[in-house]
Order: C-alpha cells, then structure tokens, then sequence
C-alpha cells in the first residue's frame, strides 16, 4: 500500500481519532508515515503546551492521551529514518530555500513517492514551490 505523509496536525488528529471526512478518505487508500520533526514538534507541543495551534487549547487530560499514543505509535506509521534523507535535504535547501523542517518533508515525500499533506494553516509556499517543481502531489486540508 502506497503512503500518505503527515504533517503534525494531521498526525495529532489522526493519533486522537479526530480526523476529518476528506482525510479519512486519503488514509482508506494509504498508510500514514510522518517524518522525524513533525513528531518532534508534535511531542514538544505536548509537553510544552503553551499554547499555539497544535495542542494549546486542549485539556491536560488530552494532551496526556496523545502523549500516551506518541511514546506508543502505531506501527504502522512510517517514520522516514534521517539517515535516508539527510543530503537530500540538504540539497532542497539549497535549490529552494527551504527551512529543515520543509526540506524534510518534501525528501520524505520525494523517497516514499507520497503525496504530502499539511494542515491549511501551515501551507508553506516554498514547500509547495518546492512540491510543484518536483512534480510531488501536494494537499492542504483543514481536518
């Protein structure tokens, strides 16, 4: 089965069973994988929890849910190994200007050949400049 790469707001919603119609019918047809700064920043907003879009307005006692669903993730969410996208990265900085995190992102998009898919309040446009000029399906969703 061919993977769907999530953005850390689609993870968290996913990891909290709190996904919306249109990215529930992405996932009926792929396997979710991340990659390695999304689920950090995910984890830091969980521990942290000072606010912002990711998990500041939640309740301590959903945040420990999710934090209990982050130590324990799901198999079969792909997490793309660093190793395996390091001077890729390196080389979409350079070609596009692109932060760590973004360059991560459309490498791992890249090497799983996955549409990648961000939460409408984090469409990057030089992730998505980047996207379209490799040709890699890009999706922004609102949940």
């Amino acid at each position: 089965m061919t993977r769907l790469l999530l953005d850390d707001h689609l993870l968290r919603d996913l990891l909290a069973d709190d996904l919306g119609a249109e990215i529930t019918g992405l996932l009926a047809g792929h396997e979710p994988a991340t990659t390695n700064l999304y689920l950090h920043r995910l984890c830091r907003s969980v521990v942290a929890a000072r606010g912002g879009a990711l998990t500041g307005s939640w309740s301590d006692e959903q945040r420990r849910h999710l934090g209990r669903r982050l130590v324990a993730l799901p198999l079969d969410v792909e997490i793309v190994p660093m190793r395996s996208l390091a001077f890729r990265m390196a080389e979409l900085v350079d070609d596009y200007r692109l932060s760590t995190l973004g360059a991560e992102a459309v490498a791992a998009a890249e090497l799983l050949a996955a549409p990648l898919c961000v939460w409408s309040g984090d469409d990057g446009p030089r992730i998505r400049q980047a996207t379209r000029a490799l040709d890699l399906p890009y999706r922004t969703l609102d949940r």
